[in-house]
């Protein structure tokens, strides 16, 4: 029997985890009953009460298990982190909120079945913000015409990922992985099932300026050398410009010395300009050089503080616990 692992990466959840919980079991015990299965919940040190919910689901359900990070790892790293920690054949990723719609459960698993080893979920319609709407749009379409490689518009990460393509994932070995950015340059072909992205059932979303900027400028200098590239074309076209104006200005001021305005003027000007061209560049490429810093450093994905079930069968009894190696492992906390 095939086993298929759903993976939900949550924080600060509460209204969530138990109705996601209840919808997935629903699902794959009625409707591909042919399965064997394991919901994984990663959760990212939320502080609202949701790991005590996932305490009282995984006691009541043994094929339930949970994943508490030490700390919030961040957006990226915790889900990827979850892929490989799964033990089915296939692992399906989906958010918590219900903005992955549980049933496209069954689609991925039928095209999984036909042979395709990444099935992808791809947002044709959302009934997030309009305006959220048209940004990310624009962003996808960016980053798709500036990307050295295929980049996928709307699609956040939520599909069905073939063991042979976790495999994959494991040796990457990538300390700061950009999911979406992956599966594009290396994932094997591919399905893509498109939906409509309903609102969130519950909660806030987690999402701000901050969090959109990390995963933008991820994709971007990951992916992209259009930064580099922008500061020596900005450098050379402003340059040119200074030149010209320069020339302009000393012509004029000998024709017309003795009308033509004196004062400081136009000069600090053109130090301001030229200053903000050189921040702004400056902090560009310091994100090319932070993205290289993270990768040199080579930090643990995620440091985990408890694991729940996974040292129990389908029916509840204790098995062995498989070694793995890690380094700086303890018995209370797993590196990975």
């Amino acid at each position: 029997m095939k086993k298929i692992s759903i993976l939900i990466p949550c924080y600060n959840e509460k209204e969530n985890v138990g109705p996601m919980s209840e919808a997935i079991v629903e699902m794959m015990t009625k409707n591909l009953p042919q399965y064997d299965y394991e919901l994984v919940f990663i959760d990212n040190d939320s502080r609202d009460g949701t790991r005590d919910i996932l305490r009282t689901i995984c006691a009541a359900n043994p094929k339930i298990k949970a994943i508490f990070n030490a700390k919030n790892f961040g957006q990226f790293n915790s889900p990827y982190y979850g892929v490989l920690q799964v033990t089915g054949d296939c692992v399906i990723q989906m958010c918590c909120d219900f903005q992955d719609p549980v049933d496209l459960i069954p689609k991925y698993v039928k095209e999984w079945e036909n042979g395709y080893k990444i099935v992808i979920g791809i947002k044709t319609s959302s009934r997030e913000n309009p305006i959220m709407r048209f940004l990310r749009t624009c962003y996808y379409k960016m980053i798709k015409k500036m990307s050295d490689v295929e980049q996928i518009e709307h699609f956040t990460g939520s599909g069905l990922y073939d063991r042979a393509f976790i495999e994959v994932l494991r040796e990457l070995d990538d300390p700061i992985p950009f999911m979406r950015g992956i599966v594009a340059e290396l994932g094997f072909e591919r399905k893509e099932i498109p939906y409509e992205q309903p609102k969130r059932r519950a909660g806030k979303t987690h999402n701000n300026f901050y969090t959109l900027y990390d995963a933008a400028m991820l994709s971007i200098t990951s992916y992209t050398k259009i930064g580099l590239r922008l500061a020596t074309f900005a450098g050379i076209g402003v340059g040119i410009i200074s030149f010209i104006l320069g020339v302009v200005y000393f012509i004029l001021k000998l024709m017309y010395w003795d009308r033509f305005p004196a004062g400081t003027a136009p000069i600090l000007l053109g130090m301001l300009f030229l200053g903000a061209i050189q921040l702004f560049f400056i902090g560009f490429m310091g994100e090319y050089v932070l993205n290289i810093n993270k990768r040199v450093m080579h930090r643990p994905l995620v440091i985990e503080s408890e694991r729940i079930n996974f040292d129990k069968d389908k029916n509840g009894n204790s098995i062995e616990k498989k070694e793995t190696k890690t380094e700086d492992t303890t018995d209370e906390t797993k590196v990975s």
